[in-house]
């Protein structure tokens, strides 16, 4: 297969019917997770099948994710999901890009929004610093962290406006641990801390963030890919696999990597339909357009 592969004019991309007719470009490959991979309910057994093949094939494979906890909490809930370790070689996740963050900030302390269950990047942070840096009152907080929302399946950014307001009031910068707006699980559209960060920024707020499309994680991530291959990793054959258009599409592109975007995930809706049918190209050409970003290739979703 031949084209031109870096700085597309072209709105569309190259429609794959699976990565086999695209692999022989590439020595090394990073996997979005969440929409890719997974739905938050169940694994893609096809995906899953198709990164075993890659690593038979002598190909990386690092799993690139703006989960907001640390790699290993990560690895159990893909092996739960049926995606096991023979999947990949390493994990990047923005949990442990976040948790450098925290630690570079230590000894001063954290005020965190979010659900207990990414609480564990507190203790990662901690390892890194030999400190105490887990989270403290509002009051006595000198930044905030936020991972997401408590009750996602329930509350909107709307319920935070307060919180937000008097972290703004003290004028605390806040690490975003997932720069994410929203993600499906299962079939409900659920809202992530991004769209919480988003708001912050609104308000005049200071806001870093740890994952996709910024350039920390994929510093993370290609490094990664290098260790598994032993070498230094040509950019040109690395491809970047993702289904959110504004983190792993743009992020690729920032990146000067090839990158390929499975469209039934986070914009099966726009790009599909309500009922998941055929691509609509007419839809997919404006949606490209209207992000100002367009990927080397796109496929349904990711098979062999």
């Amino acid at each position: 297969m031949t084209g031109n592969w870096k700085n597309r004019e072209s709105a569309d991309a190259i429609a794959l019917t699976g990565l086999a007719q695209a692999q022989d470009r590439y020595d090394a490959f990073l996997c979005d997770i969440w929409g890719v991979l997974h739905n938050g309910e169940h694994g893609f057994a096809p995906a899953a099948t198709t990164l075993r093949e890659l690593r038979r094939r002598g190909k990386a494979v690092t799993l690139i994710t703006n989960a907001p906890r640390p790699k290993g909490e990560v690895a159990e809930q893909l092996a739960a999901l049926g995606i096991d370790p023979n999947c990949y070689d390493a994990i990047a996740t923005s949990g442990d890009v976040c948790a450098r963050a925290i630690a570079e900030r230590a000894p001063r302390r954290p005020f965190h929004i979010g659900p207990e269950r990414d609480r564990p990047v507190f203790a990662a942070a901690g390892a890194l610093t030999m400190q105490d840096v887990a989270p403290v009152a509002l009051a006595e907080a000198d930044f905030v962290v936020c991972t997401g929302l408590v009750e996602d399946t329930q509350e909107t950014p709307a319920d935070y406006e307060d919180v937000l307001v008097d972290c703004r009031a003290k004028n605390l910068p806040m690490i975003c641990a997932n720069p994410d707006l929203v993600v499906y699980r299962g079939d409900q559209l659920v809202y992530c801390a991004g769209a919480l960060a988003e708001r912050y920024v609104e308000l005049g707020g200071e806001v870093e963030q740890a994952g996709k499309p910024y350039a920390p994680i994929y510093r993370m991530a290609i490094g990664l890919l290098e260790r598994a291959k032993g070498k230094p990793l040509d950019i040109d054959r690395i491809l970047a696999i993702g289904d959110a258009i504004h983190t792993d599409i743009a992020g690729a592109a920032t990146m000067g990597l090839d990158s390929l975007l499975i469209t039934q995930g986070i914009h099966r809706t726009e790009l599909h339909g309500p009922n998941s049918g055929a691509l609509d190209t007419e839809a997919y050409k404006q949606f490209v357009e209207s992000h100002g970003v367009t990927p080397v290739y796109r496929m349904s979703r990711l098979v062999w």
